[in-house]
């Protein structure tokens, strides 16, 4: 009877309990649906047409000019006497502080290497005050680059290119060759110096 009067409790508590006691329904979700539409595919064109940048160094100015040169060799002495890649004559040696014999400098590239680092070191403090006021000039027909007037200075020397900026002096060397093509020919590399 125990039991009886137990589930009879229940259901006489169970619904006023029931009442009394407010549940929340949870809310109903609303489900959006979104049509798919097509995507468009845009192929955006540049303005301009990209090119390939090569910027010429300083080991291609060096490459360049011993070429021109000597065909790049270390070995050789021209007609006049001057000696290796780039042609250097005793006293230009001499005068950067070189003592060495022909046959020490012509068997070293890494003595030829020095003496033209020092000799474009030489040339460009010697012609700063130029390169600084005429570079990406043209002058006398010519454009000016730092690159352009430490070659013109190695073929020609600095008092020769000096002479070019204050009078337009060309200078051409013993087989003819003017100075104006080696600032035209090696303008535009990027130097360290």
């Amino acid at each position: 009877m125990r039991k009886f009067s137990i589930i009879v409790m229940c259901g006489i508590f169970l619904p006023v309990i029931m009442a009394l006691t407010t549940f929340k329904r949870p809310k109903q979700v609303e489900i959006l649906k979104i049509e798919a539409k097509p995507i468009t595919i845009i192929e955006v064109k540049p303005e301009f047409e990209i090119t390939e940048v090569n910027y010429k160094g300083h080991e291609d100015f060096l490459e360049a000019i011993g070429h021109r040169e000597s065909r790049n060799r270390y070995h050789i002495v021209n007609k006049y006497g001057y000696m290796g890649k780039y042609q250097f004559g005793k006293s230009t040696l001499k005068g950067l502080g070189f003592k060495v014999t022909q046959d020490e400098f012509l068997n070293s590239p890494y003595i030829q290497e020095k003496a033209m680092q020092e000799l474009l070191i030489h040339n460009r403090k010697k012609l700063d005050k130029w390169i600084c006021k005429y570079e990406g000039k043209n002058l006398h027909g010519i454009l000016i680059t730092e690159s352009g007037v430490l070659a013109a200075a190695h073929l020609a020397g600095a008092g020769n290119v000096r002479k070019f900026f204050r009078k337009g002096y060309e200078f051409k060397d013993g087989f003819g060759t003017k100075m104006t093509t080696y600032m035209v020919q090696f303008s535009g590399y990027n130097l360290d110096l």
